[in-house]
């Protein structure tokens, strides 16, 4: 299995078709022994922080407050994300008492690729900057479907009540009020992935025919996606990672997280500062080499 089967920009036309878009079979699939393949998951999202009690907490708005069928969220044309505030930051998630699983060795150094993923997601020479981008973020919005449909089940409003990435970060959501509330996070979560399905199927933000400019606020809105991406994987990893050790995937998920890192440092795509849940394992990530 390679990685290089993720990139699909060198030799093909500059614009993409809808075939391009169609689901491909990706390399993050498990092999582990229960020979069961990674399970897609349809799921919702928007944006923005502020400080509770100590605790950090994410204000994210939301377009509906009831999860959408498949067919609506590919239908449905999603509402523009606010911009976030600079959310402060909190280290007490690491130093409070021992440290979460994914921080402890061997896993911490499992990996299912050897070296960092610097030319994998660097710009090739000839291709389109918003080509790139689009591809990059469709391709691991798709992989990330995949890994939550693997620990969906256990994701259940009455183990989870609150979206949170570990015990001092907390995100909210913003309801039709304007009010910041806090979700389940299977609801939360739902959201955030169906929102990203309704912008990547809107030929106004993603364009896929040819001749079809990309917008001003394109990169906005690829970061916004980026954003609310990376606060899925915190909360796996502070919540889920036994799971996927137990799944033999820990390789996998370390390797998507770094690879998904490695394109948002390339391309500027989130503040070091939301990235505080996760910053001792990225920190690790990069003394290992895995991050660039």
């Amino acid at each position: 299995m390679s990685f290089l089967n993720t990139i699909r920009g060198f030799g093909r036309s500059t614009k993409k078709t809808k075939k391009d878009y169609e689901p491909q079979s990706l390399p993050y699939t498990s092999t582990n022994g229960s020979t069961s393949p990674l399970r897609r998951s349809q799921s919702p999202s928007k944006i923005s922080p502020s400080k509770q009690n100590g605790q950090i907490q994410f204000v994210s708005s939301s377009p509906t407050r009831h999860s959408p069928t498949r067919r609506s969220r590919m239908n449905n044309r999603p509402r523009s994300v606010q911009r976030d505030s600079i959310p402060s930051t909190d280290d007490k998630d690491f130093s409070d008492s021992s440290p979460p699983l994914f921080m402890c060795e061997p896993f911490v150094k499992t990996a299912l690729v050897k070296g960092s993923f610097k030319t994998i997601v660097q710009l090739p020479k000839y291709v389109d900057y918003g080509e790139w981008l689009s591809l990059n973020v469709f391709e691991l919005y798709g992989h990330l479907n995949q890994f939550y449909g693997v620990i969906s089940e256990y994701v259940t409003p009455e183990q989870y009540p609150t979206m949170n990435a570990g015990p001092n970060t907390n995100y909210l959501w913003k309801d039709n009020t304007g009010q910041a509330i806090n979700l389940p996070a299977c609801q939360y979560i739902e959201y955030v992935l169906t929102w990203i399905s309704n912008k990547i199927n809107d030929q106004s933000v993603f364009p896929t025919k040819t001749g079809g400019a990309f917008p001003p606020n394109f990169v906005k809105d690829c970061k916004n996606i980026a954003r609310q991406m990376f606060r899925i994987f915190a909360h796996i990893y502070h919540n889920h990672f036994d799971k996927l050790v137990h799944l033999s995937l820990e390789a996998h998920w370390n390797s998507f997280f770094a690879h998904f890192i490695s394109l948002c440092k390339e391309f500027s795509l989130i503040d070091r500062k939301e990235m505080a849940p996760l910053v001792p394992l990225i920190e690790n990530f990069e003394q290992q080499g895995k991050i660039i």
